[in-house]
């Protein structure tokens, strides 16, 4: 599992300027939202910072938030005391969260934020997804974003810079990603992220991480989710578009 511990620091210069109010990250999942009651038992299971874990609670919903990192998780609570909201944050990874949790305790389960091809390879993200159906009771949703690993692949190794500056924290930044993509899909690829922040003296400091992830294709994904007892019921993928989103429920 990839650490996010050096980016969980400056993870608010990814996030984007719509997401970042914790109200304004759980809005954008209204359509699926609509579907809960207000007191909806929701875990995400791949929360970084939290945003989406704090919107959630902030609608009345009990909200359990999960990460592989730990300094995510600590940024979470964080979050949840400065908004007042109930969430209780703790660090696990994918197949740790049936150690914590009888099956079918969730209504709902978030794993958004391109989270899932951190899991390493078929055999890791199948895991991880099993682990997600089990917590979820009957007709209970799986939420899942992803990048779409096709338009990825086909643009091959590269540096991708910002074109802006990101402000967050009355400090600007630019956001750099490289990307090392492997010659087969099973192979490990490799993103790196760098935060390059300035101060008002114009020094710059620089905050990255590389991270370990394995792509996917939707159609294995789509075979994947059903292995484990899913149906998809939305999806948002087309090849040409960057990401997507599926919505399952469990059979």
């Amino acid at each position: 599992m990839t650490d996010y511990d050096v980016l969980a620091e400056v993870y608010e210069w990814l996030i984007s300027d719509a997401k970042l109010p914790p109200a304004e990250f759980a809005a954008s999942f209204d359509d699926v939202l609509s579907l809960l009651p207000s007191n909806a038992h929701v875990l995400d299971c791949s929360c970084g910072t939290g945003q989406l874990a704090v919107g959630l609670a902030g609608r009345g919903m009990q909200v359990v938030a999960t990460d592989a990192s730990e300094a995510m998780v600590r940024r979470t609570a964080e979050l949840s005391e400065e908004f007042g909201a109930s969430v209780r944050a703790m660090r696990a990874t994918w197949e740790e969260l049936p150690d914590h949790f009888e099956d079918g305790t969730f209504d709902m389960v978030f794993c958004v934020g391109n989270a899932l091809h951190h899991a390493a390879g078929a055999p890791g993200r199948v895991a991880a997804l099993e682990s997600m159906s089990r917590l979820l009771r009957p007709g209970g949703r799986l939420v899942l974003t992803s990048r779409a690993w096709e338009l990825v692949r086909s643009m091959g190794s590269r540096l991708d810079i910002s074109d802006r500056l990101v402000r967050r924290n009355g400090r600007d930044a630019v956001v750099v990603y490289r990307w090392e993509i492997a010659p087969h899909w099973e192979e490990e690829h490799h993103i790196e992220i760098a935060i390059a922040q300035f101060d008002a003296t114009g020094r710059v400091l620089v905050r990255s991480e590389l991270l370990s992830c394995w792509p996917y294709r939707y159609e294995e994904l789509e075979l994947e989710l059903h292995r484990v007892g899913l149906r998809t019921d939305v999806s948002t993928f087309e090849r040409e578009a960057d990401n997507y989103m599926v919505v399952a429920s469990k059979i």
